[in-house]
């Protein structure tokens, strides 16, 4: 049985490697069993190493930012997929409505995204 805080007491210590390796667990999941978040989080890494040796601080900061937003964004919009897939196998107007918002927040994170790393690569090209 799996525990958390609503079923009882849990005596074990706190154990923050074991929340890491939950962690990467789930990324791993999540990119293994949906392209859209693999060839994003690759894209991101890929866009990050040049940010990092020409731009300052706060641009790298800026696109960490932007990057986490957008993938937290895509991991619940799976989430959401996938828990409604599991209730109801069956097409229902209702969970497609459920799905479309979902993929609206994720579309608007995945905009701001865009939008960062345009400006980002503009900065770099100028650079060179």
């Amino acid at each position: 049985m799996q525990r958390n805080k609503f079923s009882g007491p849990d005596n074990r210590p706190y154990r923050p490697l074991r929340k890491f390796h939950v962690i990467m667990s789930g990324l791993r999941f999540a990119a293994i069993n949906d392209f859209s978040v693999l060839y994003k989080l690759i894209l991101s890494l890929l866009i990050l190493v040049p940010v990092l040796i020409f731009n300052t601080p706060l641009d790298v900061s800026l696109l960490v930012l932007a990057t986490g937003f957008m993938l937290a964004a895509e991991l619940l919009n799976t989430t959401i997929e996938s828990i409604c897939d599991y209730i109801q196998p069956e097409f229902d107007e209702k969970i497609g409505v459920i799905k479309d918002v979902a993929a609206a927040a994720t579309g608007i994170a995945i905009f701001v995204w865009v939008v960062v790393l345009v400006i980002e690569l503009y900065e770099i090209w100028s650079h060179l």
